[in-house]
């Protein structure tokens, strides 16, 4: 088990300077920036917009150069105190062989985001042992509990925070601990293989995605299973998994089915209906943080 210490980067203070990059798909228009600007002031924070955020080359947020550039720029400025990403969509993979990462580690910064964002959390965690939050983009229209969660994980003292929700249910029995890591599955399939895919053993596995087909999710997990991704976790945890398009075979395959298939196979502690993924109300997770996953009850001890 790989027992490397995982360090928080420091807490986001009020007239902290929040820097707003887009590294994977392009933004919408003026708008998504101008709400992401007010996202980050509603906290206290001083938003500080990437030079290329506005930039589009099909289905990037411009060029992979210009994306780089905005990204390391604020990842070696020392004034900037974290990086929120605005979008997710796609593009981040291809950006990894080209960050920063001991600009990051010698001045350590939180990378929020989701998504596509799962790449960089995944990547940054395995070059600088660095804690990273899954948590709502910053063009999103945040709700109350999606907000309060993010201030209370970044922006506030804590040593542990529980999630319990009346969606969580069972599907496997038993408590685990270990370090969260995960986040959008589609990601972490596609990472499998690389240097930059997140480390496992040893993990609390949460997983979401969105429009992608029962059949695909299915392959995707039997992917991460047969690459030997899943056979050393502690525990899983599945999120929504939003937009599945209809198909008259998840009549006889539903998700509900597929899901519960990998719990027994995985033979771990597991709980499906986690607030995580594309989904309005989201909790904001600190990857590479210690958690206890209590199956039995349904809950997530976050420790700090």
């Amino acid at each position: 088990m790989r027992m490397c210490v995982m360090h928080f980067p420091p807490m986001l203070a009020p007239g902290v300077r929040v820097a707003l990059v887009a590294p994977a798909g392009p933004l919408r228009d003026v708008q998504d920036l101008e709400r992401s600007i007010a996202n980050a002031s509603s906290f206290g924070w001083v938003a500080v917009a990437g030079e290329h955020v506005l930039e589009r080359d099909g289905y990037l947020a411009g060029s992979d150069e210009h994306r780089l550039a905005d990204l390391n720029r604020f990842l070696r400025d020392d004034s900037i105190d974290a990086v929120w990403c605005i979008r997710g969509g796609y593009g981040v993979m291809r950006l990894l062989e080209g960050v920063d990462y001991e600009a990051l580690a010698r001045r350590p910064k939180a990378i929020i985001g989701y998504s596509d964002i799962t790449a960089l959390h995944a990547a940054v965690g395995r070059r600088c042992n660095l804690v990273t939050y899954h948590g709502a983009t910053a063009r999103a229209q945040l709700t109350e509990m999606t907000r309060k969660s993010l201030a209370t994980v970044v922006s506030e003292t804590w040593t542990t925070f529980t999630i319990a929700e009346p969606s969580i249910t069972t599907l496997e029995a038993g408590t685990a601990r270990g370090r969260l890591a995960g986040g959008n599955l589609a990601l972490l399939a596609a990472l499998a293989g690389t240097p930059y895919a997140p480390d496992l053993d040893g993990a609390i596995l949460l997983l979401e995605d969105v429009g992608e087909a029962v059949y695909r999710v299915d392959r995707m997990l039997t992917q991460l299973w047969l690459g030997g991704s899943l056979r050393s976790i502690a525990g899983l945890a599945f999120g929504s998994f939003t937009e599945i398009p209809d198909d008259p075979s998840n009549a006889q395959r539903p998700l509900e089915r597929v899901l519960a298939e990998f719990a027994e196979r995985c033979g771990v502690p597991c709980i499906r209906g986690v607030p995580i993924g594309h989904i309005d109300d989201q909790y904001t997770y600190p990857l590479g943080a210690t958690a206890i996953l209590n199956a039995d009850e349904g809950i997530l001890v976050v420790e700090r």
